[in-house]
């Protein structure tokens, strides 16, 4: 417990970038940004070049520097720095003339001029530069993989600088590192060795991404104090962030000792703006690196750091073409299918190839398809609520999930890796993948874990390490890591999905606007067609009867039975039409919405059928009180009427029933809690049938069977049924009867 409490903390919480020190091989002063007046000064100024600290205090810096040289300084500010330093200065000391590189950089109004004294005999020109460096560029590019390039950068370096011992450091994304190439005569390498992130702390690699280059000649340096130690300008410590000179770390340079390091230079490797790694130099004895050599070695580093994008580019150049061709295979399934859980499941094993997974699982809504070896629902379900706030930009990935969610280590032997993508948080889509836990054998740098130091006022430090021998730790707990291309790649697959999603729903609401405006032309088509039919229609039903009464004396029994025929026939269309004019009013009025008792409502519709039916003996079960709901009354009773007076109509038994009730939905979220049914035990519907009896006008019996009817009655009760937002279905037996199911999206009141 003690060693959890102070883990790294004097490590990470260290303010490295305002020691308020400078390494010796150089002097700092400060300046006010509009005066250039020096405010601040290292205390070594006496020693480099000639003049006492706080003689300098207060002094124009043309009192330092002649005038050509401070216009060259003004012009620096003016434009950017970072492209014209090292500065070529030079400061008289007595008859001597010492030559420095100059390097200036702004802090708010602040101005840090570093001088370093000059050591090479003469001044490298472009064209030294050029040739120092053309060779090793064209190494770095043509090199086939990222291994070799980083292999080829440490041989350069090592023969530019002269180090004993060059590597390349690699993070991982938790900010551990691994020594992945080397160049040294040592005999103990290196190579393949892992460091834990305390060994190079959070706020060191952030300075890392500021300074593509730093030094440090001599590890046992007496550091230089800043008079006064407070910026005048601020009344802060000076932010040395930026600075060639800062001093380092006392933990750093005890880490250095224990690894027998004197002299080190760690160039920053960058890709998408992010630190992925070091150049590491290393040194047993002091070694000062001139700032033009150190300029080439930048040079070199910018240009890897240009190069890692290519070449991670081009590496599983196979394996990227293969997750290219799973993902058309996406789009194609996501483009014939109706739903997202569906066309997935469809796509087991393109799924798990994907991303090389032995496990995944679909989620959408409240369901949970799995594939493969997967955690089960419960767990999974339980795992996406904990994870829904640690996803970043819809996608998350570890390789170790019982780290970070304790709760998976029962099933970390199958996904102690996952990889999970957010399709839509509405419709609540993700997609978990599953990688099994690969016990591993890794080879530290020496032990990983920091000692514990108890200082004599008690308090506790973690301190650097004392051996950096290889020491070996069987890692559990983790999968094999998840690939750059794979995260492309899921990304990638979220982006298809929505985009196909997208297409089906332009494609559907341009479907739905037609057929909209299809169904209000043939309701506007019915209602005038039926309306002006019904007067010829009435002139012929009348004219025959007038024929009938005025002329059937003149007219034999085989004329009067054709005018007969002609009136029963009218008034069968005068039906026909009736009905299709209600069925068009029916889809044009407004729902006269109100509180409706379907236990009262029933009730009446019973009495009513009962009176208009004496005849017929039935029946009639309401296993409970029906609720209460908002709808439109007038319809909800037609509605009830039609369905109950063809369970009345259609049904040959000796002893008749009818029952009239409702299921309550199943699940919380059912859009229609309430399912109603009416159900008989009448003659039934063959099931060839049960598709066309909702089509208006169609009748299964001959025209007067069962009493007759237009056949409409089932056509208006599913329009009233939908324009309710519900749905109406049936069930049924031949001989046995049928049930018809029916919703409507009205919220129960009671």
């Amino acid at each position: 417990m003690i060693d959890e409490t102070i883990d790294l903390t004097n490590c990470d919480r260290e303010p490295i970038h305002i020691p308020g020190l400078i390494q010796p091989h150089g002097v700092l002063l400060v300046l006010h940004e509009s005066t250039l007046k020096i405010v601040q000064v290292s205390s070594n100024t006496q020693d480099v070049i000639g003049y006492q600290p706080k003689a300098l205090l207060g002094k124009p810096l043309v009192d330092l520097l002649d005038a050509e040289q401070v216009q060259l300084i003004q012009q620096c500010l003016a434009g950017d720095f970072e492209h014209i330093n090292p500065l070529k200065l030079s400061i008289a000391r007595g008859k001597q003339t010492i030559a420095f590189d100059g390097i200036v950089h702004r802090s708010d109004a602040i101005v840090v001029l570093e001088l370093e004294p000059k050591t090479a005999k003469r001044a490298t020109d472009f064209f030294d530069f050029y040739q120092q460096v053309r060779g090793t560029v064209t190494h770095l590019q043509k090199a086939p993989i990222l291994l070799d390039m980083c292999q080829v950068a440490v041989k350069e370096v090592r023969r530019i600088t002269g180090f004993e011992r060059v590597m390349v450091y690699q993070f991982d994304p938790e900010g551990a590192g691994s020594v992945i190439a080397e160049a040294t005569d040592h005999e103990v390498p290196y190579l393949g060795l892992h460091y834990p992130p305390s060994d190079i702390p959070k706020q060191a690699r952030q300075l890392y991404t500021l300074n593509w280059l730093r030094l440090i000649p001599d590890a046992n340096y007496q550091p230089v104090a800043l008079v006064p130690a407070t910026n005048p300008l601020t009344d802060q410590p000076l932010d040395l962030s930026l600075s060639v000179l800062r001093s380092v770390s006392p933990l750093h340079l005890e880490y250095l000792k224990n690894m027998g390091v004197t002299a080190s230079m760690s160039i920053s490797l960058m890709h998408d703006r992010k630190l992925w790694g070091l150049i590491a130099c290393h040194h047993s004895s002091p070694k000062y690196v001139p700032y033009d050599t150190r300029t080439v070695c930048e040079f070199i580093g910018q240009v890897m750091s240009v190069e890692l994008a290519n070449k991670n580019a081009s590496e599983d150049t196979d394996y990227k073409m293969h997750l290219k061709t799973l993902l058309t295979q996406f789009v194609e399934a996501l483009s014939q299918s109706e739903y997202f859980l569906d066309s997935m499941v469809q796509l087991e094993s393109p799924l798990l190839e994907l991303v090389n997974a032995t496990g995944a699982a679909i989620c959408s809504d409240d369901q949970c398809v799995r594939v493969g070896k997967a955690p089960s629902e419960e767990a999974i379900l339980a795992l996406l609520e904990w994870l829904k706030p640690h996803l970043q930009h819809g996608l998350f990935e570890t390789r170790s999930l019982s780290k970070l969610y304790p709760a998976a280590e029962p099933f970390e032997a199958i996904a102690s890796g996952v990889l999970a993508l957010e399709i839509s948080k509405v419709h609540h889509n993700y997609i978990f993948w599953f990688r099994p836990e690969v016990v591993q054998t890794v080879d530290w740098g020496g032990n990983p874990n920091k000692p514990v130091e108890v200082l004599e006022d008690g308090s506790r430090r973690m301190s650097p390490r004392q051996s950096f021998e290889r020491w070996q730790e069987m890692v559990r707990g983790c999968s094999l890591p998840w690939k750059a291309c794979e995260l492309e790649a899921v990304a990638e697959l979220r982006s298809l999905i929505v985009g196909v999603v997208l297409r089906q729903a332009d494609t559907l609401a341009a479907m739905n606007f037609e057929l909209h405006r299809s169904n209000e032309e043939l309701d506007s088509f019915a209602y005038i067609a039926s309306h002006d039919l019904k007067e010829p229609l009435r002139g012929i039903h009348n004219y025959a009867n007038f024929l009938m009464e005025d002329y059937a004396e003149a007219l034999d029994d085989d004329g009067v039975a054709k005018l007969r025929t002609m009136v029963r026939l009218t008034q069968r269309m005068e039906d026909l039409i009736n009905s299709l004019l209600y069925f068009s009013r029916l889809g044009r009025a407004d729902l006269l919405r109100q509180s409706v008792n379907l236990t009262e409502l029933v009730q009446q519709v019973i009495a009513t059928l009962t009176i208009a039916r004496p005849h017929n003996e039935v029946e009639f079960r309401i296993p409970q009180p029906l609720p209460t709901v908002e709808g439109d009354r007038a319809q909800i009773n037609e509605l009830f009427t039609n369905l109950i007076s063809n369970a009345i109509k259609y049904n040959d038994k000796p002893e008749k029933w009818i029952e009239i009730g409702f299921i309550t939905g199943k699940r919380e979220k059912d859009l229609h809690p309430l399912t109603f049914y009416v159900r008989d035990n009448g003659i039934g519907i063959a099931p060839e049938h049960l598709d066309k009896i909702f089509q208006i006008f169609r009748r299964l019996h001959g025209r007067d069977d069962f009493g007759g009817g237009t056949g409409a009655g089932l056509t208006i009760a599913r329009k009233i049924v939908e324009r309710h937002g519900g749905r109406i279905w049936i069930e049924s037996i031949p001989t046995q009867g049928s049930t018809f199911y029916f919703t409507l999206a009205a919220v129960p009141t009671a």
